[in-house]
């Protein structure tokens, strides 16, 4: 069965781009289209029904966002399969309950409210904590939400736990044509004896051990695309300050995370929350596997 791409929307300015990216990128996988607006409207009307013959104005809301949602992703790309559904739920529950069937879910950065252009919404956040397929989150100025850059950025962990980010990634790069940057950091436990010298021999091993481990890492998808130019970069420094930088000039930060132990969702720690909050481009949640 083709799982396609899923998208949510509510009809702000954020889904309207999420949107737009999701047709995109359905487009490029060549993978069907689920556009999914959540509403709840139907199991309060089914507690307290309406003797007037007058639809709610709720669900007249919902069929609106589905059907407008539905004919800008057709116009966007006729050749894109698409079905639009409103789910009765909560949004994130929802969503969430889509990723079981899902390629790759799509959110954007936040939806309605007084305090859209702040923070990541609440949603999104929950989605990309909680879904089980991987997650983007649509954010970041218009020419890296459009794909003018024409850069993937992937962020390498560890050996055992990067692979499957690392494979997204480069599934990306080659539907896109595009470069891959992958980047490892690196910290030093010390600081050099001579704060005008370069790094210690200590401090030279842990640099040497990162370049390392991104090697390994990125052998078994370099085979399986050859034809993806890869960039390294190995840079000491916080992870989640590193990654900054290069999703600035990028079209997407792929990012890896850890299931938790007791099996609850995902375990989303401070490189995905700082770069779901503040990465100057789209950013991908990829759970490991």
């Amino acid at each position: 069965m083709v799982q396609p791409v899923v998208v949510g929307v509510d009809g702000s300015d954020g889904s309207l781009a999420a949107l737009d990216w999701a047709v995109e990128e359905a487009a490029r996988l060549r993978l069907p289209l689920r556009v999914v607006h959540a509403s709840l409207w139907e199991r309060y009307e089914v507690a307290v029904p309406s003797f007037s013959g007058e639809r709610p104005a709720e669900e007249v809301a919902a069929q609106r966002i589905v059907a407008s949602s539905e004919q800008r992703a057709r116009q966007l790309c006729p050749d894109v399969e698409v079905n639009a559904v409103t789910a009765p739920d909560d949004a994130a529950q929802a969503l969430v309950a889509e990723s079981d069937n899902a390629s790759l879910l799509v959110t954007g950065r936040s939806g309605r409210g007084a305090v859209k252009e702040l923070l990541l919404g609440s949603v999104s956040l929950a989605v990309a904590g909680r879904a089980r397929c991987p997650v983007v989150v649509v954010r970041g100025e218009g020419r890296n939400i459009k794909g003018m850059s024409h850069r993937v950025v992937v962020a390498v962990g560890e050996a055992d736990e990067a692979a499957t980010a690392v494979r997204f990634a480069f599934r990306e790069a080659a539907a896109r044509g595009c470069e891959l940057q992958a980047v490892r950091a690196w910290r030093s436990p010390q600081q050099p004896t001579d704060p005008l010298s370069v790094l210690d021999s200590a401090a030279r091993s842990y640099e040497t051990w990162a370049k390392a481990v991104l090697d390994e890492v990125l052998e078994e998808s370099l085979a399986e695309h050859p034809d993806v130019s890869v960039t390294r970069t190995v840079v000491e420094g916080p992870t989640h300050h590193v990654l900054l930088g290069p999703a600035a000039d990028a079209d997407l930060l792929v990012l890896g995370a850890t299931r938790r132990q007791d099996g609850v969702g995902l375990h989303l720690g401070r490189v995905s929350h700082t770069a779901l909050h503040r990465a100057g481009c789209p950013v991908a949640v990829v759970p490991h596997r």
